[in-house]
């Protein structure tokens, strides 16, 4: 071999870590199984973007659930990761903190296109590595919390028929905020005994209303209720607080780890969601901040395929309470990853997130 060919041989390696990453974005409608109807919104879908990271062989899957209130869509959340794109070509995903903290630089809101670059990069990771992600974060899959079984508002027939659905399920969460809370929480009375939790989606306006419901809903068998007032009345929720026996969690309220030391003063818990914070990793470290303060913890998520809501599922073992039942809502989720048994999460042993196509999936 002459010093020529020697030459070309040695240039081969630098030649492959040159080759680019591709990255693919695809918006996916998720048909759901009865229409959906909070204090906020009413929708038979909800679309979701989906975002598939190559790179050596390998293709992390990640998953962003625009939140409206928060003026994201899925189409800006596409944008958003066009505008990130090229970067990510030629980005290094063994150094994903770095890349995650160059794409948190570059883009200025767009929280889910933010969840599902950081899903699909840990998703990478723990596929390079092997290992399910939850053991990525030294984390027990058997301490992985029984998660509710969300009924949004509907009439009493439907909510009656929504509740036998979710037969297996030990707790239900019910959603509330209207003037129609009695009627609503009257029709699950009749159809079940089980424990609840309520969701209030800021929907009470005033102290005193908030005091009068909560109370009431204590006496229904409700353990706790979420975010009973908007989320910048702080205030008004330590006055809550001090009339009121179950616990109060915050969630519109708690977007980011720095939101959490100000929530410490006036609720008992927060709602910890991978779309509003921006992925798994900024989700890590705000269970983290709430454990600090004393803070309950509950994991919860949007209506999404079981990319976002597995992913979300591998860091439930640090949860006091999960809500990941979002894929559960949708009649089309495209694949197949944590599961559910009898409300208990069950999380996949395979690498990364773990997932699979789900037959008949989009």
């Amino acid at each position: 071999m002459n010093r020529r060919d020697c030459l070309k041989l040695t240039a081969l390696p630098l030649v492959a870590q040159r080759q680019e990453n591709a990255v693919e974005t695809e918006i996916v409608r998720l048909n759901l199984r009865h229409t959906w109807t909070t204090t906020m919104s009413s929708s038979e879908f909800r679309e979701t973007l989906h975002l598939g990271f190559r790179s050596q062989g390998t293709t992390g899957r990640g998953e962003g659930a625009p939140i409206v209130r928060y003026k994201e869509s899925a189409q800006t959340a596409q944008k958003a990761v066009q505008s990130v794109a090229g970067y990510l070509k030629t980005a290094d995903p063994w150094k994903f903190s770095k890349v995650l903290g160059e794409v948190f630089r570059r883009i200025d809101g767009e929280w889910a296109a933010k969840a599902a670059i950081d899903i699909a990069l840990m998703d990478w990771v723990g596929q390079k590595l092997d290992v399910p992600l939850y053991r990525y974060f030294g984390l027990d899959p058997r301490d992985a919390p029984v998660t509710t079984f969300s009924i949004g508002m509907d009439k009493p027939d439907v909510v009656r028929q929504k509740i036998r659905e979710a037969e297996q399920f030990p707790v239900l969460k019910i959603k509330v905020g209207l003037d129609s809370d009695e009627e609503m929480l009257a029709s699950v009375r009749a159809a079940t005994k089980k424990p609840l939790r309520v969701d209030a989606n800021e929907g009470w306006k005033s102290r005193e209303e908030a005091v009068r419901k909560i109370n009431w809903l204590e006496s229904q068998g409700v353990e706790f209720i979420e975010q009973p007032m908007p989320a910048s009345m702080i205030g008004d929720i330590r006055w809550v607080r001090s009339k009121v026996h179950i616990p109060i969690i915050a969630d519109e309220a708690c977007l980011h780890p720095r939101d959490i030391p100000e929530l410490a003063t006036a609720y008992d818990g927060v709602n910890v969601k991978i779309d509003k914070c921006g992925g798994m990793l900024e989700a890590f470290r705000m269970i983290q901040i709430a454990r600090s303060l004393g803070l309950k913890v509950m994991l919860g998520c949007m209506v999404s395929s079981s990319v976002a809501v597995t992913a979300a599922a591998h860091l439930s073992p640090l949860a006091d309470y999960a809500d990941l039942d979002g894929n559960l809502l949708i009649s089309n989720d495209p694949h197949t990853g944590v599961l559910v048994e009898k409300g208990k999460l069950i999380l996949p042993n395979r690498p990364g997130l773990g997932l699979l196509p789900a037959k008949g999936g989009v």
